[in-house]
């Protein structure tokens, strides 16, 4: 496909307060309740921060975007009450069902005034046009994606932001990325995206 180069100037948010200690969190080496940072996520503990980052993509990509935009940007931990408020995550004790895409498009909709809207159905050849006209895409793809060299074992399941594309690579903002390798502005060659990305995702604009 023949792809006009697109980049937007997007800021970046991890799901974690200490994007340098991604690694450690992902591997279970730190547990996020001892996040230095955890305070700045407005979580009421340690323990309420831990339960939510590992769950939180969505919530950081929504942040990127309504920096982009030039929105105020709440800490994570009062947006996933907004979004638990709004059937976007329906949590039952110790298991949380979402991100659900319809409820977060009018969510976002109602209380920030963006266009969101739902997209179960979303080809992968169909978000440079996306991103081109000026709109972000929130995509579904296996949190592996952090490393594309490496075959996932399924696809789906983890939100990142698309900010950028070329003929050669789609370009993430991803919130579970590796610190200096996959965080911000990660190319991602098409033919490797193809491997994680599940076809699905939430295309929003200003």
């Amino acid at each position: 496909m023949s792809v006009p180069t697109t980049r937007h100037p997007v800021p970046y948010y991890s799901q974690w307060e200490s994007r340098d200690l991604v690694p450690e969190f992902i591997t279970g080496r730190l547990d996020a309740a001892d996040d230095p940072l955890w305070q700045k996520s407005g979580a009421d503990t340690p323990q309420e921060y831990a339960f939510w980052a590992p769950r939180m993509c969505g919530v950081a990509c929504l942040r990127m975007a309504l920096d982009f935009w030039g929105h105020p940007v709440p800490p994570s931990v009062p947006l996933v009450r907004e979004l638990c408020e709004a059937g976007a995550y329906v949590r039952d004790g110790d298991t949380v069902k979402g991100l659900i895409y319809q409820p977060y498009t009018e969510y976002v909709t109602a209380r920030w005034g963006l266009e969101a809207r739902s997209a179960p159905d979303l080809p992968a050849a169909r978000v440079p046009e996306i991103l081109g006209s000026g709109h972000l895409a929130l995509l579904s793809v296996h949190k592996t994606v952090r490393t594309p060299e490496v075959d996932p074992p399924s696809k789906g399941g983890h939100l990142v932001l698309a900010v950028g594309a070329s003929e050669e690579s789609l370009m993430l903002h991803n919130p579970s990325g590796l610190p200096g390798a996959s965080q911000e502005f990660a190319p991602v060659p098409w033919a490797r995206f193809a491997h994680f990305y599940a076809g699905r995702g939430v295309i929003l604009g200003a």
